[in-house]
């Protein structure tokens, strides 16, 4: 970085990120005019805006443009020095082959332990630990959506007040459960994600369910004997209302037998208490969504620092998307702690190339015109960026769409980027507390866990001042270090995980939708 000492609006800023780079990033906000000098003497021969590229040499056509230290492109012609570099201007490599990757090549120290550093949660029957305390109820289709929806605005009215201790009541509302090939291989993942999904952590372990009574999706299917590894219910099986029982006469019937066993479940989790707990059984998924060119610079850095901090202490730690991480499958398998984890994600990358292909698209179709307003030309040059959530420890875990983690350390779950899909398959995973990086800005939130916003630049931070939660921007202005915003995201985490502290999101009541990733034929 250049230029640090005084504010943005005083003195053109730009951010190189290596040493090798030939292309730097403009801080300012609102971008630089034509004919700005930076402090190297350069002059600017286009208006640049705020986290776009400008080339800092001669870039003859063909030459490839660093950024990261790594061909992000090849200029389409010659462009010379204080030319703005966009994606009009650069052919895209093409992708790494998955052949001849280094495997478990990265033998970095162990980090050093963190210690002393705990949580107020919820402790559950099968021992993971809840950050809240939530009634969730399971739907086996989209059609009884309407249904629930209308009986959970009740049990809110009428039942949440007389139990103080539980945080709130959700329907886990999704589209799938008829109408799909439910019976092809690729149907598990739509199934599981909704299985583990209502064995999240923040559940308690109290499992409800409402049926339509004829859906391909049925109730033992979805939760079949055993699935339930808890003992907090009667049987260790979860209660289900089907609408199309025939004890049923009108909607209000429905809609009652829906209350009745909510109630059932709200007595139990209401005799929850939070509890001390080591800072090791947070589960974290990582996301960023609405990424411009700083997510790689401050606020995924900080969020990689953080990963860092939580496994050191034991924690576990998610981070996905497949197409985002695709160019830097190297860096990845040779992170990893085992070969059959290298081969793992080299296995996830390969059905998900397939994936593509059958639909027609390839990595190219992740980018969307909000990232390269931002200032992000390319996928390649996303992932680079994307990457830097993950820190620097071992990879110690793989997991496919819908699986539940396995392991504590730093886990890759292969999800797509969708914002949305993404974060139902880390639900699904496990994950007790979510942390969502944003450069252009998105209002996204998830109703079952925690989730917290980190800008990626002042301006968005003051803008959006009561949707952020975390400003990163600070570190492009010199102001603080990404080691110090890595902190003071990991101490917030624990307060928002203790309950000391809500997110924004959890203020406003910001939830998206769930999105089940079926990949499996729609008939």
């Amino acid at each position: 970085m250049s230029d640090r000492a005084e504010p943005l609006q005083t003195q053109p800023l730009t951010i190189r990120m290596h040493a090798d780079d030939n292309v730097a990033i403009v801080a300012n906000d609102g971008g630089l005019p034509a004919g700005t000098v930076l402090s190297d003497g350069l002059v600017l021969k286009d208006r640049v805006p705020q986290g776009h590229k400008v080339a800092l040499v001669e870039l003859p056509r063909g030459q490839a443009v660093l950024r990261y230290g790594v061909p992000i492109g090849y200029a389409l012609e010659d462009i010379a020095a204080g030319r703005w570099v966009n994606e009009r201007l650069l052919d895209m490599p093409g992708a790494r082959g998955l052949e001849d990757l280094p495997i478990a090549t990265a033998k970095a120290a162990p980090l050093p332990p963190l210690e002393g550093y705990t949580f107020e949660g919820y402790r559950n029957p099968d021992g993971s630990v809840g950050t809240r305390n939530i009634l969730a109820i399971t739907q086996t289709v989209q059609c009884v959506a309407g249904v629930t929806e209308f009986a959970v605005q009740r049990i809110k009215a009428e039942l949440l007040p007389r139990f103080p201790n539980v945080d709130d009541v959700v329907a886990l509302e999704h589209g799938y459960g008829c109408g799909v090939a439910i019976d092809v291989p690729d149907a598990i993942v739509p199934i599981r994600t909704l299985r583990n999904i209502s064995l999240n952590p923040n559940f308690g372990g109290e499992v409800m369910m409402v049926s339509l009574g004829c859906e391909k999706l049925q109730p033992e299917r979805l939760m079949p004997p055993g699935s339930l590894p808890v003992v907090g219910q009667e049987g260790g099986k979860p209660s289900v209302v089907c609408l199309q029982d025939d004890s049923h006469t009108g909607f209000m019937s429905m809609v009652e037998s829906i209350m009745r066993q909510a109630e059932t479940h709200l007595k139990r989790l209401n005799a929850r208490r939070r509890e001390t707990v080591p800072a090791s059984e947070l589960v974290v998924g990582v996301q960023c969504g609405g990424s411009d060119a700083f997510s790689g610079v401050t606020a995924n850095p900080a969020v990689g620092f953080c990963t860092d901090l939580l496994v050191r202490a034991g924690a576990s730690v998610m981070f996905s998307e497949v197409t985002e991480v695709r160019d830097g499958i190297a860096q990845l398998t040779a992170r990893a702690t085992t070969p059959e984890v290298a081969q793992a994600m080299i296995r996830e990358m390969a059905w998900y190339d397939a994936y593509l292909k059958r639909g027609g698209a390839d990595r190219s179709a992740n980018t969307t015109p909000g990232n390269k307003k931002g200032g992000l030309s390319n996928i390649v040059e996303k992932a680079m960026g994307s990457i830097v959530k993950s820190g620097s420890a071992p990879i110690s875990g793989v997991l496919s769409p819908g699986e539940k983690l396995k392991t504590r350390g730093l886990t890759y779950a292969a999800t797509p980027a969708s914002d949305f899909i993404c974060g139902t398959l880390q639900l699904a995973a496990g994950m007790n507390l979510h942390v969502f990086t944003t450069g252009r800005g998105t209002p996204y939130g998830l109703a079952a866990v925690p989730v917290i916003k980190v800008a990626t630049r002042s301006d968005l931070a003051r803008r959006w001042h009561d949707l952020m939660d975390v400003n990163a921007g600070t570190i492009a202005e010199g102001s603080a270090s990404i080691e110090e915003v890595g902190w003071e995201l990991f101490r917030f985490m624990l307060d928002v995980a203790s309950g000391r502290k809500k997110t924004w999101a959890e203020q406003w009541k910001l939830h998206n939708q769930l999105v089940l990733f079926n990949p499996a034929p729609v008939t």
